[in-house]
């Protein structure tokens, strides 16, 4: 007999199903609870709430688990590819060695953005945040590709996941240009995916760049560990938006808008604006390391701890060890990844910190590497989305082709009741 739980309400009983996931998550589905008693349940921030089933990511935060389709992240992250993890997600299984490649040279035909595009980040001045910028030249691309993806319909599902693969690393990499007064780059289809992010970011017509392997492995894995993170907000709002079928483009447009909030994909900016403030202070560690300490003092320490993982964030585990090298590779001499480490080692050894599980998580140490690789900080949320693009666009997939119902929230009233119309010499 399956399990079900009792709710008692208005002195009658009602039975909900209860649903079990594979990795033994309980919900109770309360799909028919309005309909049964008239009631809806009150859950601000959905924080006890599960909008979908889905089989892409699961995620445990007392255990400091993520994986994706199955698989470890941390297996992922030493063993494969942000294109080979993206396929993955995207597609539910690993590719095999000629699937990988034809996967590439598709998404290298779709790489091409519309010359008129250029008109349109013209329009912006040289201030506009990138995270602004990207998100309307991703809802640009909608102009350019006004047909409609039928999801059911394997290739042009497939297609579309291409074509969004291609253009948006290629949109996302000319925000930095223009906000650097740059001219645009091209994706060059003789280098791979992360490789081609360096040159269309860095490469100028007055030289060549030459990429170094310890950068591109270190955003390679950057990248992978982004790439989705179960019902986040953005990736909710791109499901949200999605569910009334609006296109990929628009939706993805959308999840770029909510990854740009500070307290979701802004976070590794708020911390490099947080070492930049100490430096600013006189660079003394300790003397905010007290601070966060103090339960009176406002101040806290941006990048430790996580609102998810209450343990350590597996993804920090792994990219630590590439920020390091990084860091040696380049011997990179700056101030305020001097204080970075300082904060990073007193933390995982004191007292107060460790009791509290806030270690460092992955946010500090991607900011760490991109300050080391000289990306402004205004380009650190970009970076984010770049990595989450293939979690964003299987979310999607998943959502339309399990033809969820439209997201319609519903909420408790607590304006005035009916009132009578005053007329304007009465108000």
């Amino acid at each position: 007999m399956s399990k079900t739980a009792i709710l008692e309400f208005d002195g009658k009983k009602y039975e909900f199903p209860i649903i079990t996931g594979s990795e033994n998550e309980t919900a109770i589905d309360i799909d028919k609870l309005r309909a049964l008693t008239g009631a809806i349940t009150m859950d601000p921030g959905y924080k006890n709430s599960g909008s979908c089933m889905s089989d892409i990511t699961f995620l445990d935060g007392e255990e400091g688990i993520l994986r994706y389709r199955g698989y470890a992240i941390e297996d992922l992250a030493e063993k494969a590819g942000f294109l080979e993890v993206s396929y993955l997600v995207i597609f539910g299984e690993l590719p095999t060695k000629a699937q990988l490649e034809q996967f590439e040279n598709d998404i290298r035909k779709y790489t091409l953005v519309n010359e008129e595009m250029k008109n349109i980040i013209d329009g912006f001045p040289k201030t506009a945040h990138p995270m602004g910028v990207l998100s309307s030249l991703t809802s640009a691309l909608t102009a350019f590709n006004p047909k409609v993806v039928n999801v059911e319909n394997e290739k042009e599902m497939y297609d579309a996941v291409c074509k969004t693969m291609g253009k948006f690393l290629v949109i996302a990499t000319w925000t930095y240009r223009k906000m650097m007064g740059y001219p645009l780059n091209y994706y060059d289809n003789t280098k791979g995916y992360v490789e081609n992010f360096l040159h269309l970011m860095f490469e100028l017509p007055t030289g060549p760049y030459k990429t170094n392997p310890v950068v591109i492995d270190a955003l390679d894995k950057l990248f992978i560990l982004h790439a989705d993170h179960e019902q986040n907000c953005s990736t909710s709002t791109v499901r949200m938006v999605g569910s009334s079928h609006a296109g990929l483009f628009a939706s993805i447009s959308a999840g770029v808008s909510a990854l740009w909030g500070p307290l979701h994909g802004g976070a590794n900016q708020a911390v490099l604006e947080m070492l930049e403030a100490i430096q600013k202070d006189g660079g003394d560690s300790a003397k905010y390391m007290a601070k966060a300490k103090d339960k009176d003092d406002p101040f806290r320490l941006m990048g430790f701890g996580h609102r998810v993982y209450k343990n350590f964030d597996p993804r920090a585990r792994i990219i630590k060890k590439a920020a390091d090298e990084v860091l040696k590779n380049l011997g990179v001499d700056d101030p305020i990844l001097r204080i970075a480490k300082e904060l990073e080692e007193a933390a995982l050894v004191d007292d107060y910190f460790v009791s509290r599980k806030l270690y460092p998580n992955v946010d500090f140490y991607s900011g760490i590497i991109y300050r080391a690789l000289g990306i402004p900080t205004d380009m650190f949320t970009v970076m984010f989305a770049i990595g989450r693009l293939p979690g964003w666009i299987a979310q999607w997939k998943e959502m339309r082709v399990n033809k969820e119902p439209i997201g319609r929230p519903r909420q408790i009233y607590t304006g005035h009741p009916l009132r009578d119309f005053k007329p304007m010499d009465k108000r």
